[in-house]
């Protein structure tokens, strides 16, 4: 991947497009100072470089000294911003709230209190339409800040009504944050872990999650208490490996949207990354058909206005959306065909690499990786296991296990054996030090050792003895990562018909023995 400058206003104009960067330059001829002038060229020459370097930037700009660098690009920063907010205030709630506010504030400044509440009126009618709790509150302190300076006759018992609505937004509130720390947190443990490994990773699991569910959840009812508590339920799920109850979650988290559809442009990566979590679901359940269904919807849904109109929305759909693809021809067992998407995959991801965290690129990498292994091209298959097990992060220690065992076999299948021993070796100190190692896992290392002082002609009798023994672990829910992450039953099915591994799961497939 290219080396991208982490240069803040650099990024800023590089993720403009056309249409804004056009906008900017009329904003700032509004006036003709210097001021004005010499920001504009800055924007000019950040803008045509491909790569920030700074050096070159001075020395093109003849009349920007080093040491008004700094003060210079700062400004330039907050007009850019403050020429998207002129543009993009019709398109978030936030930000038109925010304006309204500003409003109530300049009418109250002026005296006109009684406008001012008028305004505030509008402000939480708006607010109470869109879910926006927060902007409630700061609309309800505001009133009781002029109720309590001002004589305003407004209304009878001001007072009382008020102290209750703020009651209830608290309480509100109060809930939402609970529930959206539950979610996050568990969450996060699953980016730091995968799933639960043993039980001992689910008591701990089990533990958190009931100490910190709270006990009135039964009643929530606004839209972020839902949105939240079916989050957390879905990753509790998922981190158990309770993939019934994680498909069950997640389709609630979706049809949120389905009854309240306005909320789509207000929260649309919480519905994106929803989608992708059913597609998620789905995939982990083997639910063909529906799958399929899903998939469509979320590629219709890419074409909207919501999406195209937003770079942020138009990033996460692709990495969502590119995922699932992949996915769809590891359900299908079309590891070839499925090649056909790396090239587009790969300029993407060069094209946003420095929107996108390294856990999505990870997860990329490994699915690509394996679609390599699935259509025999294991040379490939290492390249990209190694661009995760060279990257040195604390990330999802699950995928950097499987990258290392999938990576062990890859080189078994080109029979490099003099590097097997040692990369076995190597591999299992690393996942028995990340805690990590599973009976199935125990039991491929087993058959690797041993397999090195077996003929040829014997090798077939070991794969058969190690594929009864994998198939008694199917359905041990501890075990089911290992199937997950790695399809080893039909690679060691592969290896005793003498036949590519997509062959095999493109027949279990088409017979419906991997369809749920």
């Amino acid at each position: 991947m290219p080396n991208r400058s982490s240069d803040t206003l650099f990024q800023l104009i590089k993720s403009l497009e056309k249409s804004e960067k056009r906008n900017f330059k009329l904003y700032m001829k509004r006036n003709s100072g210097s001021e004005e002038l010499k920001s504009v060229q800055l924007f000019d020459a950040l803008d045509k470089m491909e790569e920030y370097d700074e050096a070159q930037l001075l020395k093109k700009n003849k009349n920007l000294l080093k040491q008004q660098l700094s003060n210079a690009k700062a400004y330039l920063y907050r007009e850019i911003l403050n020429s998207l907010r002129l543009i993009r205030n019709d398109e978030n709630i936030d930000i038109q709230l925010h304006e309204q506010l500003d409003f109530a504030r300049i009418l109250y400044n002026k005296g006109l209190y009684l406008q001012s509440l008028k305004t505030l009126d509008k402000i939480k009618e708006n607010a109470r339409a869109h879910n926006q709790v927060t902007f409630l509150l700061q609309v309800l302190f505001f009133e009781k800040t002029i109720e309590s300076l001002h004589i305003t006759r407004s209304m009878q018992d001001r007072a009382d009504q008020l102290a209750t609505e703020v009651d209830e937004v608290n309480d509100k509130l109060k809930s939402i944050s609970q529930l959206s720390n539950l979610s996050l947190e568990l969450y996060s443990w699953y980016i730091r872990n995968g799933v639960a490994r043993n039980e001992k990773d689910e008591v701990a699991v089990q533990e958190f999650f009931e100490r910190n569910l709270p006990t009135d959840v039964n009643g929530c009812e606004g839209f972020y208490e839902k949105l939240y508590l079916y989050q957390s339920y879905s990753w509790y799920a998922y981190i158990r490996q309770d993939f019934l109850n994680y498909y069950r979650y997640t389709q609630k988290w979706v049809d949120l949207f389905e009854k309240e559809p306005f909320m789509l442009a207000i929260e649309t990566s919480q519905y994106i990354k929803g989608m992708h979590n059913l597609l998620g679901a789905h995939f982990d359940l083997l639910n063909d058909q529906k799958f399929r269904e899903t998939i469509k919807q979320f590629e219709d849904f890419s074409e909207s206005d919501i999406v195209r109109n937003n770079v942020n929305n138009r990033i996460q759909t692709f990495v969502y959306l590119y995922i699932s693809k992949l996915n769809q021809h590891f359900i299908d067992g079309t590891f070839t065909e499925g090649l056909g998407l790396v090239p587009y995959i790969e300029d993407k991801l060069k094209e946003y690499w420095i929107y996108l965290d390294r856990h999505r690129i990870l997860v990329f990498y490994y699915k690509i990786g394996c679609l390599y292994f699935g259509s025999g091209d294991y040379e490939q298959t290492i390249v990209y296991l190694n661009r995760i097990i060279n990257l040195k992060m604390d990330l999802r220690t699950d995928l950097q296990c499987y990258s290392r065992l999938l990576h062990l076999i890859a080189h078994y299948e080109l029979g490099n054996f003099s590097l097997l021993e040692y990369l076995t070796k190597s591999v299992y100190r690393f996942m028995a030090k990340m805690e990590n190692l599973s009976l199935v896992e125990e039991e491929i290392f087993k058959f690797l050792r041993k397999s090195f002082n077996v003929t040829p002609d014997r090798l077939r009798p070991e794969f058969e003895k190690l594929v009864e023994k994998l198939k008694k672990y199917e359905k041990n829910r501890f075990e089911t990562r290992a199937f997950v992450y790695l399809d080893i039953i039909s690679w060691l099915e592969s290896k005793i018909q003498n036949v590519p591994v997509q062959d095999v799961i493109r027949e279990k497939y088409l017979s419906g023995k991997r369809r749920g």
